[in-house]
């Protein structure tokens, strides 16, 4: 009987038949020492101990360079840098290109496999506001620990031969996503030092605006499918599960956002003279948002139950099966409550949301005035699930303003339309959006990637019908029609998309040898 201990915090949960729990039969079984994939672990392990520093020196190299997609000019700097990267490795790399969007940086190591497989990471990141940032978030700062434990830093410049791995290293970025690149680069070199062929035809895709939406991803796909074909697709995106095991994802809810602005009196009016009788956009804007979700997170605008499938019997099970961490995460988080009614996170990211992700409405604090706005903006973000795509949500929304007394506009409204109409907004709905993905969690790709990270975690996997983040894979599958396996690898607590990103090293060195598992014996899994 298999024995696994997951560590939340200091406590220990004990389970037994894991194997058996979280993967299917036909998955279970020791790991055989003289397999491709154990050899593998063994050699990025050692490849690990004896180049920690200049594994490093280079990822620092990478962070350093800005990579905020709409500045174009920065991001072919970075395309071109990775491209660098991967020719010294051997891999036949170039730049393909899309009107208005940044180039994906594709790579190509033929071994005359029997399968191809594609990886995707992003090398593009969130835009910052560097005033939120403890250091330049452009100037990577290594440190002994968590900036919240306040960590020492580390001269970059004289690395210890060994870098443990509680330390973490601060820059946008360094966990979402540009750790998958230097991982995947780093266990090729890893495999070639220890002369372990890599079992599988390998094919990258290294996009530049997914943090953008991926705008003009159909187009690049479009422009380049001949090239981007392979048996499937391994996405290198998110992080792992909160206990710090190793995760395979197989889906991810979709995305759409619009800002919506209410509006009061043409110009701010003094609070005193016309309070009580102006009417107060920030209040109107409140109530509205308030109407659309339930303090609990319950979606309230019609026709969004209706939208929402429900899960598999094989997804539940998954989810049930999955060490908790709600408790962990509440202490971690300092968090006195959550949504959703006492149910599990995992299930909770199965639903869609609704996320205000900003207000902007007169002032606070010392800019505070005693006056009666005359606009008030929200952004909002939509996590979405398979039959809920963004045009789907665009009508419900808007029938939902509608139904509040609102009249929509697209274009800022002059002061005839605001004379002529009790309420009004101004809607405008992002350009980007996708609808989400849910696999099949029994496809064979998806089996024997889970087998292979059986082998190299000791058993220790967890299995996860979605990620609550999204990403672009109902635009790969609608323009090539492939699998999609989602194989992230970053520590949960990266702060990605936030302030002081990080990334936890030991995330960095279990990667590569994750990485090289999977290179090494995807070959042989996929014969099976």
């Amino acid at each position: 009987m298999q024995r696994v201990v997951f560590v939340i915090g200091n406590a220990k949960l004990w389970l037994c038949s894991a194997l058996l729990i979280f993967c299917p039969p036909a998955m279970a079984g020791a790991a055989d020492s003289g397999s491709p994939v154990v050899q593998a672990v063994a050699a990025a392990r050692t490849h690990n101990s004896a180049n920690q520093g200049r594994i490093v020196r280079e990822f620092v190299q990478l962070l350093a360079l800005r990579n905020v997609a709409s500045n174009h000019a920065d991001m072919r700097r970075n395309a071109e840098f990775i491209m660098e990267m991967m020719r010294r490795r051997g891999v036949e790399s170039r730049l393909l290109e899309a009107p208005g969007s940044p180039p994906v940086v594709f790579g190509e190591l033929n071994r005359g496999a029997a399968h191809t497989v594609l990886i995707y990471a992003h090398y593009d990141g969130q835009p910052v506001q560097r005033e939120l940032w403890a250091s330049d978030p452009w100037q990577p700062v290594l440190r002994k620990g968590r900036l919240e434990d306040n960590a020492a830093t580390v001269d970059l410049g004289s690395l210890p031969a060994e870098i443990p791995g509680e330390w973490r290293l601060y820059a946008r970025s360094a966990g979402d996503d540009k750790a998958p690149i230097i991982g995947l680069l780093s266990a090729i070199d890893a495999l070639a030092a220890a002369d372990i062929p890599v079992s599988v035809n390998l094919k990258f895709f290294f996009d530049g605006e997914e943090e953008a939406g991926s705008p003009h991803l159909a187009d690049m796909i479009r422009r380049h499918a001949n090239l981007l074909q392979a048996d499937f697709w391994l996405f290198c995106d998110g992080p792992v599960h909160q206990t710090r095991r190793q995760l395979v994802s197989f889906g991810v809810r979709g995305i759409t956002g619009a800002d919506i602005t209410v509006y009061g009196p043409l110009r701010q009016l003094h609070s005193g003279h016309y309070g009580n009788w102006a009417p107060n956009p920030v209040m109107m804007l409140v109530h509205l948002l308030a109407s659309m979700r339930a303090p609990d997170g319950e979606i309230l605008v019609d026709g969004f139950a209706e939208a929402v499938a429900e899960p598999s019997a094989e997804a539940l099970a998954a989810i049930a099966a999955a060490p908790p961490v709600d408790e962990f995460l509440r202490k971690d988080f300092a968090l006195g409550w959550t949504e959703g009614s006492g149910q599990r996170l995992e299930r909770l990211i199965m639903n869609p949301a609704i996320n205000v992700r900003g207000i902007r409405a007169g002032g606070v604090g010392k800019t505070a005035r005693n006056a009666i706005a005359d606009q008030a903006t929200a952004a909002l973000g939509f996590r979405l699930v398979p039959d809920l795509t963004p045009a789907r949500v665009q009508a419900l929304v808007d029938a939902h303003i509608r139904k509040q007394g609102y009249t929509i506009v697209r274009e800022p409204p002059d002061s005839q339309t605001l004379g002529q109409h009790e309420k009004v907004a101004l809607v405008e709905w992002r350009e980007y959006g996708y609808p989400a993905v849910w696999m099949d969690m029994n496809d064979l790709r998806a089996q024997a990637i889970s087998r292979i990270l059986l082998q190299a975690t000791d058993g220790e996997l967890v299995r996860m019908p979605t990620m609550g983040g999204s990403l672009p894979l109902h635009v790969i599958r609608q323009g090539l029609g492939v699998p999609i396996v989602m194989l992230p690898m970053a520590n949960h607590d990266n702060n990605q998309h936030s302030p002081n990103e990080n990334l936890r090293m030991q995330n960095l060195w279990d990667a590569i040898e994750i990485y090289a598992a999977v290179l090494a014996g995807l070959g042989a899994e996929l014969a099976r």
